[in-house]
């Protein structure tokens, strides 16, 4: 198997702050890696580089075989070349970050709309085009268990249904990679539930995601590998069962000892 996501020694720090040291991992296609740890510990900086919303200072990105990211090649780290570069991954605030202004079904077609505006012939077909994008929303809407809330506006939805929305916008550019940004950290417990299924599901069809998260027992089932990241670094990584249930560290030990207690 080739791996789809590779990365090799990513270094970044803000100010003096070294907050990524040296973070080497990769991911195959279809597999699902949590990456888990403390808060301040570096994993939503990590999500941030991949999706090319921070600028790692070292180390190599790429994706499919294809370098998309090398600080010793200025040529991939050009701002005009990046944006191009994101639609590989797709990601899941822990906030949903939907537009109050649009329905469900809009904020699901929106970035789809844009990208096909810069395509050429689109003026021709863009009646077709249009329908082609809606359609497609409401099918990921669907799947979502959304179909009667299209028309909703976010104001309208509970949390749980406001972060479906927003994992079907993400879908809806077809990433190679999907990533969740602690997606049930801003939801009440009740409505955790509803989102975590969606994401099973993903991972049931082998959708390939990063999923950065507090839920334990939600990471060792998914995951096909987990990540244990702490000030900056990874400590630990391997399948759930060796992290998550026979942690050789004595960083790891005391971090999954806070979430066995309860």
């Amino acid at each position: 198997m080739m791996a789809i996501l590779e990365v090799e020694h990513l270094n970044k720090s803000f100010e003096r702050t070294r907050v990524l040291e040296d973070i080497s991992f990769s991911l195959e296609k279809g597999q699902v890696l949590s990456i888990i740890g403390s808060s301040g510990s570096g994993k939503t900086t990590l999500l941030r580089c991949l999706n090319f919303l921070e600028r790692p200072d070292g180390g190599v990105i790429r994706v499919g075989g294809e370098t998309l990211f090398d600080a010793a090649d200025p040529v991939t780290t050009q701002e005009s070349a990046i944006r191009k570069k994101r639609l590989h991954f797709g990601l899941v605030f822990q906030s949903f970050n939907l537009f109050p202004q649009y329905t469900a079904l809009e904020n699901v077609m929106l970035a789809k709309e844009l990208l096909a505006k810069e395509q050429p012939g689109y003026k021709e077909r863009k009646k077709e085009i249009h329908e082609e994008i809606r359609e497609e929303a409401k099918v990921l809407l669907g799947q979502m268990g959304l179909a009667d809330r299209m028309e909703n506006y976010p104001h309208q939805l509970s949390g749980g249904q406001c972060q479906r929305v927003a994992i079907a916008r993400a879908l809806a550019l077809k990433p190679d990679i999907l990533c969740f940004d602690e997606p049930t950290s801003a939801l009440d417990p009740e409505l955790t539930g509803e989102v975590l299924k969606v994401i099973r599901s993903l991972a049931d069809q082998e959708t390939t995601m990063i999923i950065v998260t507090h839920e334990m027992a939600f990471a060792r089932d998914v995951s096909s590998q987990v990540l244990f990241m702490d000030e900056g670094r990874i400590l630990e990584q391997g399948t759930p069962q060796e992290v998550l249930e026979n942690p050789r560290e004595e960083r790891t030990k005391q971090f999954l000892s806070r979430f066995t207690q309860g």
